[in-house]
């Protein structure tokens, strides 16, 4: 399938296919469930092969986490917190927040 096609049958332009193919824009949930559609394939297809190498990598943040962030006490205070910040203040600590973590 070319891009031209995967563009099509998803509703964008080839660009935008082209951009996802490179790493410069990031692809969205509901995007790749469309791409996974019109590729007839599971969106697990995506990420053969990442479970080991991600997994070993130092510092996951994913394997860092606790297994039930909900159960964690911590972690729902933290949220309640950060949904009683205004929204314009919200989104600049959440920026915040994603830099620093970027940077750790």
């Amino acid at each position: 399938m070319t891009q031209q096609q995967l563009g099509d049958a998803v509703g964008i332009k080839f660009q935008q296919i082209q951009k996802y193919e490179t790493g410069m824009n990031r692809v969205s949930a509901s995007r790749l469930w469309d791409i996974a559609q019109a590729l007839d394939v599971t969106i697990a297809f995506f990420f053969e092969g990442l479970d080991s190498e991600y997994a070993e990598a130092p510092g996951n943040p994913v394997t860092d986490m606790p297994n039930n962030l909900l159960a964690d006490k911590e972690a729902m205070e933290l949220i309640r917190s950060y949904y009683a910040i205004p929204e314009t203040q919200r989104r600049r600590l959440f920026d915040l927040a994603r830099v620093l973590s970027d940077v750790a």
